[in-house]
């Protein structure tokens, strides 16, 4: 990864002197971090994953107020412990605030530093590739979905994520084609003990919402997936299995403020998603329990092949979930709200009368937000603690 380093400094003897220790502590930074970090001026700033602005000494504030209309937003100050850095930077900050820009001094030691610049680098890495991203609805939110619209235009408008909608029509003059391409994700679950047609039919509903990310050119799609049952006479549960594994983010029933949720925690963890219902919620010790009947195929640690549990037909997926650290996201379409939690893993579950995968967690936030403030019903779970990268990337949004 490469940051951006626009360095200023003072031209006066004072400035020579400090040149002699910031270069040296900026290759400091780049061992501990592992990122290159290269002096650039402010235009070209915005071209890396990270921008920061390098305050080198003290009587630099005019020097940085005279290009800050180049500098992309927020402001992130670069400040050493000597030669008036940290005084000058403290300034600025107090203009930056002072005219509503956003910006923080990165001052401390090399360790401090280095991880602030490490955890900086991963949400603006993250929102630099959500600018932009191609969303698609394949279909309209699924009927008992009543608080999960999403208004495009606003989305365009606001986040830079476009929603496209495409009709069923089109879907299921895909799945009539009764084509997909082999791959290892499709022969693992051809390998597994199941009814071969009834997979075959599934696989045939995966190429055509491959077909039809690759003609859009998307990032991701959510599908009214219940429609397949009538229609095609089997489940979407599959093929949004893959589709997440291959990194085409996929959320069921037509929910796009959940397949929002899997982009942002995708892209910041870097790590399959899991889409699921909370089913039982224990306020007392502050536990709860979350089902679906699909996950991406590279997130379990084994899955077995079961039918879908509401309509007990097609193809859906038990997998088992390692326990351990975990993350609970959600947030709204326009990402105007969200929820953060983490929580351990502690037991995968196999009740009758619940969505095939189940999984009980102990969370660290209180569970009284479903009950209480909850956005929609689907949440969004990744393996690890990533609840303190969702933070920032929603502070700086």
């Amino acid at each position: 990864m490469k940051i951006g380093v626009y360095y200023v400094v003072a031209g006066t003897a004072s400035g020579e002197i400090a040149n002699k220790g910031n270069f040296p502590w900026l290759e400091t930074l780049s061992k501990k971090t592992g990122f290159t970090f290269e002096v650039t001026d402010a235009e070209h700033l915005k071209e890396y994953d990270l921008a920061v602005e390098f305050i080198g000494s003290g009587g630099t504030e005019g020097y940085f107020l005279k290009e800050l209309p180049k500098l992309p937003q927020p402001c992130f100050l670069l400040t050493t412990g000597a030669n008036n850095s940290l005084a000058a930077s403290m300034e600025i900050l107090s203009y930056l605030r002072q005219n509503g820009l956003q910006g923080e001094i990165l001052h401390g030691s090399d360790d401090f530093v280095a991880g602030r610049l490490q955890e900086l680098a991963q949400v603006f890495r993250a929102r630099k590739r959500l600018n932009g991203f191609r969303l698609a609805r394949v279909g309209a939110p699924s009927d008992w979905l009543i608080a999960s619209e999403t208004d495009a235009s606003l989305s365009k408008q606001l986040n830079n994520i476009e929603i496209l909608d495409v009709t069923m029509e089109e879907f299921f003059a895909e799945i009539a084609k009764k084509e997909y391409v082999e791959n290892a994700y499709t022969r693992l679950i051809k390998s597994k003990s199941f009814d071969p047609e009834e997979i075959e039919k599934s696989l045939y509903i995966y190429g055509a919402l491959k077909r039809i990310a690759e003609r859009y050119c998307l990032d991701g799609l959510t599908v009214r997936c219940f429609d397949l049952l009538d229609t095609v006479h089997s489940t979407g549960c599959a093929a949004l299995a893959i589709l997440n594994s291959e990194g085409i983010y996929a959320s069921c029933e037509g929910d796009v403020p959940a397949l929002v949720s899997m982009a942002v925690l995708g892209e910041l963890s870097g790590k399959p998603v899991f889409m699921a219902n909370p089913s039982r919620i224990d306020v007392e010790n502050n536990r709860i329990v979350f089902a679906h009947c699909t996950l991406p195929l590279s997130m379990p640690k084994d899955f077995e092949i079961m039918t879908h549990y509401e309509s007990q037909s097609g193809v859906a997926f038990r997998g088992k979930l390692s326990e351990g650290p975990v993350t609970v996201f959600k947030c709204d379409g326009l990402m105007k709200r969200h929820f953060v939690s983490s929580g351990t893993l502690e037991e995968n579950l196999s009740e009758f009368n619940l969505c095939r995968t189940q999984i009980r967690l102990k969370l660290n936030e209180s569970v009284r937000y479903f009950l209480q403030d909850s956005i929609g019903n689907h949440h969004l779970i990744v393996e690890g603690d990533y609840s303190s990268l969702l933070k920032e990337f929603f502070r700086w949004r």
